[in-house]
């Protein structure tokens, strides 16, 4: 005999298949997140304490990383055309110290991941080049064909960096897609900067600056 309690599970297992069919983060959590609370409608009516007590945590999971990516989202959204990319970007990267005569990354390594310098200053070997805090460095090397960087990096002082793998970005992109939009702003800006120097033209960029 059909109860309401197995008619909830079975609408929660629906659900549950809908959301890996999903390809936006939102939409997934939201639906998984109803799912979950079928299945707990489902332990409570059906007296199924494993059920109750599992999909009552995974709501509280579903919740939080819904929020995390509504965050997201709309720091991205409010982000002016020329809003430092540090501003929104910053708590999801990673933070560490670097001494002075680190090398980040020397010419040829394979690209994992973009730095953001919030103190101390980087020296580009073979530019003779210095780049002070606020500088994002490496987002182009992550998605160059080869992977491979062209500049070594290396900390000319102490420095306090901000780190962004090729995981966590791919993993950034995916739940919002106007992540790109911004990347290619800082792409650009630095195929300009890149375009002027050789030129032999002052760059009128001092931060935001992306390397390989």
């Amino acid at each position: 005999m059909t109860t309401i309690g197995y008619v909830c599970g079975f609408i929660g297992a629906g659900l549950t298949l809908a959301s890996y069919t999903m390809k936006s983060m939102i939409p997934l959590r939201l639906v998984a997140l109803a799912a979950n609370v079928f299945f707990v409608a489902y332990g409570w009516l059906e007296a199924a304490l494993p059920s109750l007590l599992l999909y009552s945590a995974m709501i509280l999971i579903n919740t939080k990383k819904a929020w995390d990516i509504r965050k997201l989202v709309r720091a991205i959204e409010n982000a002016k055309s020329d809003a430092p990319m540090a501003e929104w970007l910053l708590p999801h990267m990673t933070r560490r110290q670097a001494k002075a005569g680190h090398t980040l990354w020397k010419k040829g390594d394979v690209s994992t991941e973009m730095v953001y310098l919030e103190s101390g200053t980087l020296s580009l070997v073979e530019h003779q080049e210095q780049l002070a805090p606020g500088s994002l460095v490496g987002e182009i090397g992550l998605f160059a064909p080869d992977n491979r960087r062209t500049l070594t990096v290396v900390c000319a002082t102490d420095c306090t960096l901000y780190s962004l793998t090729t995981d966590g970005m791919a993993q950034l992109y995916y739940q919002n897609p106007k992540l790109g939009y911004h990347l290619m702003r800082l792409v650009v800006a630095r195929l300009l900067h890149d375009t002027e120097k050789a030129r032999g033209f002052p760059s009128h960029e001092n931060k935001q600056m992306g390397v390989f």
